[in-house]
């Protein structure tokens, strides 16, 4: 497979390679992973049993659990010897997922990578500046390499030094950049606080992913530095970055790589599969990862498949819209991130900078959105502010919240992944 195949497949031409693909990966996996093979036992299925593609909904799905309990290396499906590198998450909340890749799977890695690149406006001969962290975290290397293999001359600037950030910027003239939207807004402060307009930086085209980010954001990283800002997915558990990709043309959601990946949604409660156009939780099976095949596994992203656009034979996914295990209960009511962070976004006086801090206040739960007021802000101003977010949130959520407009740079910056809910509850 090329970098070009999303251009010139035809749908039965993909749907062909897919099921051909999938029948593959049902059988490495059952013969390979002891866990794989109790659980299509348990669940009654075995990989003849897959015929066509629906029939993938017959089988077990892997959970994030999975890994943890075989960690560090019991889901892998080839000899240790022929693992050529090791990625594994921070494991903040428990032991880390440990995943791992053959040459073959660091070449697809490359390949669906240096696809998203080019999809996003990238071509070989841009400068590509990589904002990612690199280590054990994917987006780094998977970005790195990816570039790389597109012909692109790699800048491995990783996260931290923000102040370096920019001068590098400034200096190397880089067309693209690769980052967490969240950083990108950290960037964009110091941008204004060296005195740099961003506006007139070479950058033409940021790719963001690793987090949920907003319309709204959108709108004002492009209008404050002038670029095309399109999204990126992927998780390490399925591949890394390039699971999919929002072509620049259209921004009109992201195209799944369909011949790597294939995705499911289904209803995260009932757990059935759910007709394209509905929303619910994302699923992913792998159909060419050699070391760590991954079948059906629960990605807790909540978003829903369209027809493909830009890519015709490849099926869209809607910007993630939240994750259900991000998803706060307040009072009976569903409360996601990015439901205020829309509203934060379009009241005057207040910077994209926020936190939700969850506390106690007698039996019941209160939630407190934090936010940064921007620096010409006047006491008056953030008055106004703070009354027309919980406004916002009381018409637009409807629940009840406090708001707290606090000084410019008061709140923890992101160096990766913005660290949005704070749980102070006794």
């Amino acid at each position: 497979m090329t970098a070009d195949l999303a251009e010139t497949v035809s749908a039965d031409e993909l749907a062909a390679l897919q099921l051909e693909r999938l029948q593959w990966t049902l059988r490495h996996a059952y013969e390979n992973v002891p866990l794989y093979r109790k659980k299509f036992a348990e669940a009654g299925v075995h990989p003849d049993d897959c015929r066509e593609l629906g029939d993938l909904a017959k089988f077990p799905f892997t959970t994030k659990a999975d890994l943890r309990e075989s960690y560090p290396f019991g889901m892998f499906a080839v000899p240790q010897e022929k693992i050529r590198r090791l990625h594994a998450s921070s494991g903040t909340t428990g032991k880390p997922t440990v995943v791992g890749y053959t040459e073959d799977d660091l070449d697809t890695w490359a390949t669906v990578m240096a696809r998203s690149i080019r999809a996003a406006g990238g071509r070989p001969g841009h400068k590509v500046h990589v904002a990612y962290g690199y280590g054990l975290f994917t987006g780094g290397l998977g970005a790195h390499y990816g570039a790389e293999k597109l012909g692109c001359t790699v800048i491995p600037a990783s996260g931290g030094m923000t102040a370096r950030q920019v001068q590098l910027i400034t200096d190397f003239q880089p067309e693209i950049i690769m980052i967490t939207p969240s950083y990108m807004l950290t960037l964009l402060d110091e941008f204004e606080r060296q005195g740099v307009d961003p506006r007139a930086s070479s950058l033409k085209v940021g790719i963001f992913g690793a987090e949920p980010w907003t319309e709204q954001m959108r709108g004002e990283i492009e209008e404050r530095f002038a670029l095309d800002a399109v999204d990126i997915y992927g998780l390490s558990e399925v591949m890394g970055p390039g699971v999919a990709q929002e072509c620049v043309e259209t921004k009109d959601g992201l195209h799944i790589w369909e011949d790597h990946f294939f995705p499911e949604v289904i209803d995260p409660f009932t757990e059935q599969v759910l007709p394209e156009g509905e929303r619910g939780e994302l699923l992913f099976t792998s159909l060419t990862k050699q070391a760590l095949p991954i079948i059906r596994y629960r990605t807790r992203d909540l978003t829903r498949l369209l027809p493909g656009t830009a890519r015709p034979a490849f099926r869209r996914m809607e910007k993630v819209t939240g994750r259900s295990d991000d998803l706060i209960i307040l009072r009976g009511v569903n409360v996601f991130p990015t439901q205020i962070e829309e509203i934060v976004l379009r009241t005057e006086g207040l910077s994209p900078h926020f936190q939700l801090v969850r506390s106690t206040r007698g039996r019941l739960d209160h939630l407190t959105v934090r936010v940064e007021a921007r620096a010409d802000t006047t006491a008056e101003g953030r008055s106004l502010a703070a009354s027309a977010v919980a406004a916002g949130v009381k018409d637009g959520v409807g629940v009840s919240v406090s708001v707290e407009v606090v000084d410019p740079d008061t709140l923890e910056r992101s160096l990766g992944k913005m660290r949005r809910v704070l749980d102070e509850r006794s």
